[in-house]
């Protein structure tokens, strides 16, 4: 007869449960391993040359200062692990392609249905959201702008993550962003910046890869 000791099974439970985003990180960083070192072609497996493109090698964002809203430092590795859809915007302004890039990121996320909870947004910029100029005067659906920035991200991009770079270390971690218009950038679940992505991609490749993504990752 075998006995079996609740106490013991708990624990074991709980080791595994506290396990998963450990394992989630370590697979992440795997598989980015090989796709900077080459061994890995994720477009080809992806299957199509105009969707998202390959960030080569990838950028991990915990080497940079990163902080929220209040100052506070802020790292990718004591968070829970997601793929992130990150929106970089310099200057301390927000203008039409700033707005638009925030909405169609928005559409995507609420588009991914079921899959929601697995994503999260992030708005990274060298100035604080509350020192940010919201540039337009309606929104791209056609509905009137608010009267500041940060009103706009708390009324219309609930659960968006507002944080801040300096200059220097905003420009090493996205550089395409002075040459494509409208650039954003997935994050993996480990927060290496990996792929990114301009107003030319149709949302529904994005969402294919996002699909793809997900369905191949614990993230």
């Amino acid at each position: 007869m075998t006995n079996s000791n609740p106490s013991t099974n708990n624990r074991m439970v709980l080791l595994l449960i506290g396990g998963i985003p450990l394992i989630v990180i370590l697979a992440a960083s795997w598989l980015w391993f090989f796709v900077a070192r080459g061994d890995l072609d994720l477009v080809g497996m992806l299957g199509t040359a105009n969707r998202g493109t390959l960030v080569q090698p990838p950028r991990q964002i915990d080497e940079q200062a990163l902080r929220d809203e209040s100052g506070a430092s802020v790292k990718i590795a004591d968070m829970e692990p997601r793929w992130t859809m990150v929106v970089p915007v310099a200057g301390g302004r927000c203008d039409a392609s700033c707005e638009k890039t925030l909405y169609v990121t928005r559409q995507i996320h609420v588009a991914m249905g079921k899959e929601f909870n697995r994503l999260r947004r992030f708005y990274i910029s060298d100035y604080a959201a509350s020192d940010t100029q919201l540039q337009v005067e309606s929104l791209s659906d056609d509905r009137p702008a608010p009267g500041g920035f940060a009103q706009y991200l708390a009324t219309e991009h609930n659960g968006l993550q507002a944080l801040t770079l300096p200059a220097a270390a905003y420009t090493a971690l996205f550089p395409e962003q002075g040459a494509d218009v409208g650039t954003w950038y997935l994050m993996d679940p480990a927060g290496w910046i990996m792929m990114s992505y301009n107003d030319q991609v149709p949302y529904k490749d994005v969402i294919a890869d996002l699909k793809f993504l997900l369905k191949n990752s614990g993230g």
